[in-house]
């Protein structure tokens, strides 16, 4: 039971100082949980996950049951990586019950997207962890497999021996293919050095036609390793190498080439693999894999339902240089996008006509000045035009980014960041580009409280948007967490208070709206447990829920909650809905987020008006740039901002 004010008192009287702090702690207990304060900030709580069905989440997506699908792969820890130890849980925030879901890679760091049925693509993730300087016992680097054969492609798997012109022999760590070679023939003309006869007194030399046959290699890349650990695995000069187990013209044909293989820092390696989610199987499905590894990838669905893969580290951990991909789920196969450069899970943004933009925000890899640079992207031309005003610039790692509420508007603000790489710097800066301007640009909005990284952003019903946790400092360094957290309001633009959360979120940390209007927030992953930086941190791994102000209201607008079903540009009829208490309507798109990053994420405003029986119709936007298909939640809203319950509605 909390204490009252005159037990709080009475202690401090008896004891002095060394009562104050447990004085203070009571007092605010007793504080946070009276009805007024709730009413006014909201309130957190801690969700009871059993022992078994924690995890490392590094990565949450709402799915259209309801359930929350937590990704955490390996997690962040090698140990799982080697044992194979791969994690995914589903949690039903109603029943609070959760369930563990085979997992078949490593999902760390991979990307995901809603698809139009209601599925989740997630794709890419963790080929191999990275090694430090001197922490690297194997020699290793890329290894060009060569194929002169035009006749038949070749596989390769993984464990095949390339041995060297000295001898020295190493190990494919993954299975490769590469492609027949390409056979072109030319014709050309031959003089024979004969004459024929020709018409009238026209004689001359015949012409033969003679073929040149030309033979192109194919080729394809796999990282290898030093079968020899130390220095003696170490090579200096580009060499060919022969592979092991081939004889006669294959031998000839298939070959290894490879410049200096030495014990440099290795970075993670990404995955090609790639899995629909059902989230009635709750299962997943594996479908066609992509042609690049990608690991810290963007995925984000286009104005027809495909879903463009952008960015990551590949197969030899180095950052991909423009090769985007596009992912179609009728035939659930892969086909190349156009080329553009972003540093790694870069935000972008489904807006008008179809173009994307990118925000500026990203997360984790890639160099200070290249791909940083805001603008809208047309993907059907790869034309890409800049948007100017960012402030801040060099200060974009690790921000967050949000679509304003309602869609319409066109407008998306940035929020805090750091510096690149590990770097302690972060930012209090906020920015504005609205997009619905004959040249966008940039604006300056409110600063933050205080400079803030890995900052969660979640949109609600009532067109505010909820920020909550962050660090100043690098993965938390310097007990730099803040637990804090504050809505803003995009009309005033203006931030307000909300309740503190209990738990610290950096890194790996994650946020989410749920159906019933309350907010999840998942993850973790502090480098150090103290300000000193002497003790390793842990995951975090519980989940804390903040339930808004709106909801501690006394009436609330009933919704029917079965799913619907409407095309763009239908009108869609929400039967037992009492229209004289209803404001507004807001579509919102189920969140995929991951590494402060959530481009899903969306709420359209509804065209409302009368129906028969006092029921409410809405009014579904025709622009697939603004309402691409899936499921969305629909929220009513009253005149005090409260919402309903979400029903869950088709849009096809």
């Amino acid at each position: 039971m909390a204490l009252g004010v005159g037990a709080v008192l009475a202690l401090v009287a008896a004891n002095g100082p060394a009562a104050t702090g447990f004085a203070e702690r009571a007092w605010h207990a007793y504080t946070i949980n009276q009805r007024a304060y709730k009413a006014r900030y909201g309130h957190w709580d801690v969700v009871d996950v059993p022992e078994r069905f924690r995890v490392n989440a590094i990565h949450a997506a709402l799915l259209r049951t309801g359930k929350v699908l937590l990704i955490a792969g390996s997690g962040n820890d090698e140990k799982n990586f080697r044992a194979g130890t791969f994690q995914s849980v589903l949690w039903d925030p109603v029943r609070n019950t959760f369930k563990l879901v085979p997992t078949p890679k490593d999902m760390f760091c991979a990307g995901h997207a809603q698809l139009p049925d209601g599925r989740l693509l997630v794709a890419g993730g963790t080929a191999r962890y990275e090694k430090l300087t001197g922490d690297v016992r194997r020699a290793g680097g890329a290894m060009l497999v060569k194929n002169e054969n035009p006749d038949a492609p070749r596989t390769f798997p993984a464990g095949t021996v390339f041995v060297g012109s000295s001898g020295k022999r190493y190990r494919s760590q993954l299975a490769v293919l590469v492609p027949r070679a390409t056979k072109t023939i030319t014709e050309q003309d031959k003089d024979e050095g004969k004459k024929h006869k020709g018409k009238g007194k026209h004689k001359g030399k015949r012409k033969a036609v003679k073929k040149k046959v030309t033979v192109t290699a194919a080729q394809a890349r796999v990282y290898v390793e030093a079968l020899t650990e130390g220095e003696d695995g170490i090579t200096h000069t580009a060499d060919q190498y022969r592979i092991q187990g081939l004889t006669g013209q294959d031998a000839h044909d298939l070959y290894g080439l490879a410049a200096k293989l030495g014990l440099d820092k290795k970075d993670f390696q990404g995955l090609k693999d790639a899995y629909e989610f059902d989230p009635i199987a709750e299962r997943y499905v594996p479908v066609d894999p992509m042609s690049e590894a990608r690991w810290y990838p963007t995925l984000v669905t286009l104005k027809d339902g495909r879903v463009l893969t952008v960015s990551g580290l590949d197969d030899m951990g180095e950052i991909i240089p423009g090769k985007n991909e596009i992912y179609d789920p009728a035939t659930r196969s892969w086909s190349a996008g156009p080329d553009r450069y972003f540093p790694t899970y870069p935000a972008l943004f489904l807006t008008g006509g179809g173009r994307l933009f990118y925000s500026g925000s990203n997360a984790g890899y890639g160099p200070a000045d290249r791909g940083r640079t805001p603008g809208l992207w047309d993907v059907g031309t790869n034309a890409f035009e800049p948007v100017p005003g960012l402030e801040e610039r060099d200060m974009t790692e690790t921000s967050a980014s949000v679509l304003l509420p309602p869609a319409q508007d066109r407008k998306v603000m940035i929020l805090g960041g750091g510096g690149v790489g590990e770097s302690h710097r972060s930012s209090k800066r906020t920015a504005i580009a609205d997009l619905s301007a004959p040249a966008p640009r940039y604006t300056r909005g409110p600063d933050l409280p205080r400079p803030t990284r890995y900052l969660n952003a979640v949109l609600t019903p009532d067109d505010k948007v909820f920020t909550t946790g962050g660090s100043g400092d690098y993965r938390g360094k310097r007990g730099s967490d803040i637990l804090h957290a504050q809505f803003y309001d995009p009309r005033k633009r203006a931030f307000r208070n909300a309740a503190d959360p209990t738990v610290g979120r950096d890194y790996h940390s994650e946020a989410l709206l749920l159906p019933d209007g309350r907010i999840a927030v998942f993850g973790s992953n502090p480098l150090f447990a103290d300000k000193a930086g002497t003790r390793m941190g842990a995951f975090e791994k519980r989940i804390e829920v903040y339930t808004p102000p709106y909801l501690y209201r006394h009436h609330r607008p009933a919704l029917r909650t079965g799913p619907l079903v409407a095309a763009r540009g239908e009108t869609l009829t929400l039967p037992g809905t009492d229209r004289r208490g209803v404001a507004a309507v807001r579509l919102m798109r189920p969140s995929a987020v991951t590494h402060a990053t959530d481009v899903e994420q969306r709420s359209v405003a509804l065209t409302l008006r009368a129906a028969g029986g006092g029921a409410v119709a809405v009014e579904i936007p025709e622009d697939p740039s603004l309402v691409p298909a899936g499921w969305y939640m629909i929220f009513l809203v009253d005149r005090a901002g409260t919402p309903s319950r979400a029903a869950w509605v088709h849009i096809r």
